[in-house]
């Protein structure tokens, strides 16, 4: 398999190359069931999830049969209490011996939850073997992208050989960049903005090639690789920035906008809306930079100015 591509529902269509192949004992399963840990805001900290159906598509079981999905809310202080561990590995359908046993596994599992600052633990399918062991047959670990500077040695294993080589150099500068197949690139500050500049801009007519997500601190270094992280895309025909200056200083991104302009020498049409915090300065900015830089008033008349400027090509 090593060096072919392989094709399953969960790849593109071509399919995706083997680099390497994971070789694990093989096991009977005599009965699945599903077991994860999560981080829950609604109770401000982990909670333990089980149903005694597992193997499947879990989303799938709290929508039919909700009876069947157990929670266990876990003080974060106190941390897990072999009490809660029974009573989940109790509704997980686990008997005589194999309770403690699940009872003893959900313990451990909760352990490398928090040893590993994950956000999610989930073993599907949490079985048993007709020997009577109890498996993790299967499982899917999140980590929390900020404590890597803790978990070092486990963001060292990150595979970025299947990731779109434009998101892996964004997230060198603490960027988030998403590929689309429009001609019109989005730059902005948050991930709901992001979103609402891309239906904005097809209500007018126009298609999204990609958005690239500057998020909260900004530096003026970030903007100018956000620049050349989209002009790098040959399908781009125009630029719209929509920031919104909440903890972003918007002058910020209007000295690092006429940098980028400057040194990269920008021939696509750059559309700009900026509001917020310190805006009238970043306005000022823009309009003495001798710039080919259109302003636009709100998000709506962007998207319009923006669809626009492709059309007149």
């Amino acid at each position: 398999m090593i060096g072919y591509n392989l094709t399953t529902k969960q790849t593109a269509t071509g399919g995706v190359k083997v680099n390497k192949v994971m070789v694990a004992e093989a096991l009977d399963i005599s009965r699945e069931t599903y077991f994860a840990i999560l981080m829950d805001r609604a109770c401000n900290g982990p909670v333990l999830v089980g149903s005694p159906q597992g193997g499947v598509d879990i989303e799938e079981v709290a929508e039919k049969t909700p009876e069947l999905i157990f929670k266990e809310e876990i003080d974060i202080f106190e941390g897990i209490q072999d009490s809660q561990a029974l009573k989940m590995a109790d509704n997980l359908g686990f008997k005589g011996p194999l309770q403690q046993q699940a009872a003893d596994q959900i313990k451990k599992l909760y352990e490398l939850f928090l040893k590993v600052d994950a956000t999610q633990v989930e073993v599907n399918p949490f079985g048993e073997t007709p020997e009577g062991q109890v498996v993790c047959f299967d499982a899917k670990i999140n980590f929390d992208d900020n404590a890597e500077f803790r978990q070092k040695e486990i963001f060292a294993m990150d595979d970025t050989s299947e990731t779109d080589p434009i998101e892996s150099e964004a997230a060198k500068y603490d960027l988030k960049y998403i590929g689309m197949d429009g001609n019109i690139a989005c730059f902005v500050n948050g991930a709901g903005l992001a979103m609402a500049t891309c239906d904005i801009i097809d209500l007018h007519g126009g298609k999204p090639a990609n958005f690239l997500d500057l998020g909260g601190g900004v530096k003026e270094s970030q903007v100018y690789q956000a620049f050349k992280l989209l002009t790098a895309d040959p399908r781009v025909e125009a630029i719209l920035i929509n920031i919104f200056g909440g903890i972003v200083n918007c002058a910020i991104i209007a000295n690092g906008i006429t940098k980028a302009c400057r040194e990269l020498e920008l021939k696509v049409p750059l559309i700009v809306r900026l509001e917020g915090t310190n805006v009238n300065e970043a306005k000022r900015i823009l309009k003495e930079s001798g710039l080919p830089i259109t302003s636009a008033n709100d998000l709506d008349d962007a998207a319009k100015k923006a669809v626009a400027s492709i059309r007149k090509k």
